[in-house]
């Protein structure tokens, strides 16, 4: 003979006062995210609520491109994600970095690619790592450096993208040497150039003081 089904009152259901708002912000993320497989973000999500992580979540939803329908690649909101993540540890695991890029719903062949062009060994310097995805994204070395100053700046989003020219100097470096048809005193003369402009506008600004 079946069991009769349990049954409950209201007085009986207790909905945790949290709870609500838990999935509003959670809705909200979804939406402007836009992940392709929702459930394998959502895991991610709340595996980085529960340890207060930050979120993998996008400052926006990114426009459409022309490949969408078949892209699910990397883009540029996503790399954000991956850097507010990970760039507080510096060195990162890369079993870790191989989580955190499947909870952005990314394919494991394109990350397996961008390792491919360094010779990491289990941990990699996180900064190499976002200059590699820079150059996914861009093609050439330019291109590369202007997503990475995006990324990496702390002015207004529609400003000049600022970034220290230490920082500039080590990526540029990097991809350069990657690149492997740039000549070592072509890339120095062109950071000498940069820095020579950094100090002509730090003048200029005192002067404006």
């Amino acid at each position: 003979m079946p069991l009769p089904e349990t049954m409950f009152c209201a007085q009986q259901i207790k909905i945790p006062p949290e709870l609500p708002d838990i999935l509003k912000q959670f809705t909200k993320a979804a939406i402007r995210t836009q992940p392709c497989d929702v459930l394998q973000w959502a895991a991610g999500y709340f595996s980085a609520l529960s340890k207060g992580e930050p979120l993998p979540v996008k400052e926006r939803i990114e426009m459409p491109i022309a490949t969408q329908k078949t892209d699910t690649g990397l883009t540029l909101g996503l790399l954000k994600i991956l850097h507010k993540q990970l760039v507080p540890k510096a060195f990162v695991n890369v079993a870790e970095l191989k989580e955190k890029w499947k909870h952005l719903c990314l394919p494991e062949e394109q990350l397996k690619a961008i390792l491919q062009l360094d010779n990491f060994s289990e941990e990699v310097e996180w900064m190499k790592i976002l200059a590699l995805g820079c150059s996914v994204l861009g093609g050439s070395l330019l291109s590369s450096m202007k997503y990475a100053c995006e990324i990496l700046t702390t002015d207004p989003d529609g400003g000049p993208a600022r970034i220290a020219f230490e920082t500039f100097a080590f990526l540029y470096s990097y991809l350069a040497g990657i690149d492997g048809e740039i000549p070592e005193e072509k890339t120095e003369a062109f950071l000498i150039a940069i820095k020579e402009q950094v100090a002509v506008h730090q003048e200029i600004m005192k002067l404006c003081e």
